[in-house]
């Protein structure tokens, strides 16, 4: 349907300082002028809050896993074929308490929601961090394409339903020795930490003793309980009230591994209403297709950057 055209990134080596100030005055006045801002985030945005799945991150929660196994990021990791359920579930008490649990390194979700947060907003993430609601965003504006860090689901097919794991995280970090600090967040001592946890506390359904899986979308056997039937229903609402409005567009880090989710749909939908701008932050991605290129603004910069500029008191552009 499209033919792609890639975006020059607005870099201060590839155009004048005027260029990429241009752009960013379009953003600004695109989101003043908005009646409805329809966000569409991926990877990208957590990645720029500092949600790193390798170096530093990594190391403080896994080192043991690397030095056992060779493995140098938590996705790695998570794929990792390792012998007994209790040590797979070792693992991804640790992934998913840092990467659900904790709070990103930078406040860049709440920098976001001050800049949304009184107008007429919906999100769409394949995101699994749970981000947005942490920073404030209303869950009812809010849909979680992909799944939840936070959720369990059975292996039994027939039960299309979904766990929270917060209390069973805690106890599985526990178990591995971790421990509190004044904070409330657990830290390895200087002792280490084990591997495994103990069988009995291995994650069971509940509502027939089945094993529990990640409530992630990874195949055909991905959960879309009530609740994410209720938000999909919620986004779709919000996209029909809105149509031929001025509608902004905003997409924040989403790159080429799912464009039928988010991207695509924007570009779509932009295409068909006159009154709609497509705009596109996301560092070496920036893309537009031809057919809309005169409504985008595409920004291959830091997310978190562009955001800082288009704050009501950051110094007007000229």
């Amino acid at each position: 349907m499209y033919s792609k055209t890639k975006i020059l990134p607005f870099t201060k080596d590839t155009y004048p300082k005027e260029h990429e100030n241009t752009e960013i005055l379009r953003l600004r006045e695109a989101m003043e002028s908005a009646d409805a801002i329809v966000i569409g985030a991926g990877a990208g945005l957590s990645t720029s809050a500092g949600f790193t799945y390798s170096g530093e991150r990594f190391t403080k929660w896994f080192s043991d896993f690397a030095e056992a196994y060779g493995f140098r990021d938590m996705y790695a990791g998570g794929f990792y074929p390792y012998e007994t359920k209790e040590e797979f579930w070792a693992y991804w008490a640790r992934y998913i308490y840092c990467n659900r649990y904790l709070d990103a390194p930078n406040p860049l979700y709440e920098e976001l929601f001050a800049l949304i947060k009184d107008r007429d907003y919906f999100v769409i993430t394949t995101n699994v961090d749970h981000c947005f609601q942490k920073a404030g965003f209303e869950k009812q504006r809010l849909f979680y394409t992909q799944g939840d860090y936070g959720l369990f689901q059975s292996v039994n097919p027939a039960l299309q339903k979904t766990y929270d794991n917060e209390d069973w995280v805690i106890k599985a970090m526990e178990a591995q020795g971790f421990v509190k600090n004044a904070d409330g967040v657990f830290e390895m001592p200087k002792s280490g930490v084990q591997m495994t946890i103990p069988t009995a506390l291995l994650p069971k359904c509940p509502d027939d003793g089945s094993d529990l899986t990640t409530n992630l979308r990874a195949d055909a056997l991905f959960v879309e309980d009530e609740g994410w039937h209720r938000a999909a229903e919620r986004y779709m609402t919000f996209l029909r009230r809105h149509r031929g409005m001025r509608v902004l567009f905003l997409e924040l880090g989403v790159g080429s591994n799912t464009p039928g989710i988010i991207k695509y749909p924007f570009w779509e939908m932009t295409q068909e209403n006159p009154q709609a701008v497509y705009a596109c932050i996301n560092q070496g991605e920036a893309v537009c297709p031809d057919e809309i290129v005169e409504r985008s603004i595409c920004l291959n910069q830091d997310i978190r950057e562009v955001l800082a500029l288009c704050k009501a008191d950051s110094p007007r552009i000229s």
